[in-house]
């Protein structure tokens, strides 16, 4: 059974929002994910683009 995630549901969701706002600002998809990563606490750009391809999926 998987952990359950340290960050809460509207962090993810807020998350996603802000890397779809800000990614005209970057060259790169990654660039704005690594970004937005870093200025939420989140601890690696990876588990954002996770947050970022299932949003996508749903």
């Amino acid at each position: 059974m998987a952990c359950p995630s340290p960050y809460p549901a509207e962090l993810r969701r807020r998350a996603v929002r802000m890397v779809a706002e800000v990614r005209p600002d970057y060259d790169t998809e990654w660039a704005a994910m690594k970004a937005v990563a870093s200025r939420l606490g989140i601890g690696t750009t990876e588990t954002l683009r996770t947050w970022v391809r299932q949003d996508v999926v749903m």
